[in-house]
């Protein structure tokens, strides 16, 4: 694997204020664990059904039915830490957590508190080339998601759909390393790339399958470095929690508008109160949704109706072995083995489907350089115009390929490549038959150059004299050779000729 020297980004500091500011912020990352079926029942996870379809007699509560534990999310969790370099417990355990929902039947949250199945973890938070930061991952645990109260569909009533209910979730827990807005939304931005990576998660933010919890506090400069000597939280501002964000761009404006309102707090004399907050994206303002209870407020207490849970480091190990590339592995890969940049590794791992199409081009045209430029600038570019994802393209991996190998074997320039594309991509036809057909190979033959060339500076003798004064004005002739030879003439040759010629 391919070292990466990384620089550590400043911390974000507020200005505009009486004083400096400094944030800190802690994330709380609520993710749904791939399954078909929920965590302590057999019914199903499928988005989109009718309300309350999705419902097993333990998820609603009914009276005598008990949990039981579905394997295959405890796998996805374990599978989860091992991504994020984590510790697993092989003892872990189940507790009550104890407040009121309306939609949540049981009147109680099976969760894990004492005891997390996943400990600590870290993830590379990368900000920029050659920039990243590390931050540190307290825990994983298990437990149930609740269901969704309804409160437009009628003016007076409100409406429950249990079908989320039950749904297993992983809640990923930072601790408080994250020092920006930026740094927040990229935070979330890898650990839902490794997810997906994972197939743990499908990260989709728009159906609710991953949404964070955002933590937020304010602290002069020079404390935070005093936190992390002794870890000791009082060097830090009380801290705020902002609820259930699910897009990239409000985490970061949700985060910059608390940390401003903490600040004209403290800065006026007050104290800021620890609290769960809002954020409201239209008014652009968080606003208090109820005090921030502790962990004796949730009366937690061992869940009487699971056992704990004991697994073997067999079953462990065989999971760790069934892991796939991870994103900064195959970043490194790209970068050692294609000679790519940085830049370039990351937009080309920033999922399976994009990595996977470019290797499948590379394997065709046995160039990593020459394939990076032509799946980001032509591909990207062209799928971006169409609204159309990676997985959608209609030019497949080995048709890219081949125009990349005609470029290569100097059939075609890379002028006439664009034009091999454009018709390749919209017609799905082969880019070697296209070449053929369509009369678009290369003239390579120096003779014919040439003598376009001569004819050129034969009616151009004022020209030819402003070039041998000044060379840069060669490149008109190699423009008006090109036009002549409706762009097939192999550009190199005729920058050979033009200054053999004008003997630049």
């Amino acid at each position: 694997m391919l070292d990466l020297t990384y620089e550590t980004p400043k911390p974000k500091v507020i200005a505009g204020a009486k004083h400096d500011w400094e944030l800190v912020i802690g994330m709380e990352v609520h993710a749904q664990v791939s399954s078909n079926a929920k965590l302590f029942s057999g019914a199903s996870t499928k988005f989109g059904a009718e309300p309350n379809a999705n419902v097993a007699f333990v998820d609603a509560a009914m009276p005598g039915m008990l949990p039981v534990i579905n394997e295959y999310c405890v796998e996805q969790a374990v599978r989860t830490g091992l991504g994020l370099k984590a510790d697993i417990n092989l003892f872990s355990a189940f507790d009550r957590k104890n407040y009121f929902y309306p939609d949540l039947p049981q009147g109680y949250q099976i969760s894990q508190l004492y005891h997390p199945i996943v400990g600590e973890g870290e993830i590379l938070v990368d900000m920029g080339p050659g920039v990243a930061r590390l931050v540190r991952v307290e825990r994983i645990h298990l437990e149930q998601d609740a269901g969704k109260s309804i409160h437009d569909m009628d003016p007076n009533m409100s409406f429950v759909d249990l079908n989320r209910t039950g749904v297993a979730l992983m809640e990923i827990v930072s601790r408080p390393d994250i020092r920006g807005p930026e740094e927040a939304a990229a935070y979330v931005t890898k650990l839902r790339q490794i997810l997906r990576y994972l197939g743990t998660c499908d990260g989709n933010m728009q159906n609710g399958n991953l949404r964070a919890d955002v933590n937020v506090s304010i602290c002069r400069p020079g404390q935070y470095e005093k936190y992390q000597e002794t870890q000791d939280f009082s060097h830090l501002g009380t801290r705020c929690e902002i609820k259930n964000m699910n897009s990239m761009r409000f985490i970061q404006a949700a985060i910059e508008v608390e940390a401003r309102r903490q600040i004209a707090i403290v800065e006026a004399g007050g104290t800021v109160d620890q609290e769960t907050r809002l954020y409201d994206p239209d008014k652009n303002e968080t606003r208090s949704m109820r005090s921030k209870e502790e962990a004796h407020d949730y009366r937690y207490f061992p869940c009487p109706d699971l056992l704990p849970l004991e697994i073997e480091q067999a079953w462990v190990d065989d999971i760790a072995a069934s892991l796939p590339e991870l994103p900064d592995a195959k970043k490194a890969r790209f970068m050692g083995d294609y000679g790519l940049t940085e830049y370039d590794a990351s937009v080309l791992t920033a999922d399976t489907t994009s990595a996977g199409f470019f290797e499948g081009v590379v394997a065709s045209c046995e160039d990593g350089k020459l394939a990076a430029n032509w799946v980001i600038n032509e591909l990207f570019g062209r799928l971006k115009a169409d609204e159309k994802d990676i997985s959608d393209s209609p030019l497949s991996p080995a048709a890219l390929g081949g125009i990349i190998k005609l470029i290569k074997a100097d059939t075609i320039s890379g002028k006439i490549a664009k034009d091999v594309f454009e018709i390749a991509y919209t017609t799905g036809r082969d880019p070697e038959e296209i070449v053929e057909t369509e009369g678009m190979k290369q003239v390579t033959d120096t003779g014919a150059i040439e003598a376009a060339l001569d004819e050129i500076i034969a009616a151009n003798p004022a020209q030819v004299e402003k070039a041998k004064v000044n060379p840069k004005l060669a490149g008109w002739f190699v423009g008006q050779v090109m036009k002549a030879t409706g762009g097939k003439a192999n550009p190199k040759a005729v920058n050979q000729l033009v200054a053999q010629k004008l003997g630049s």
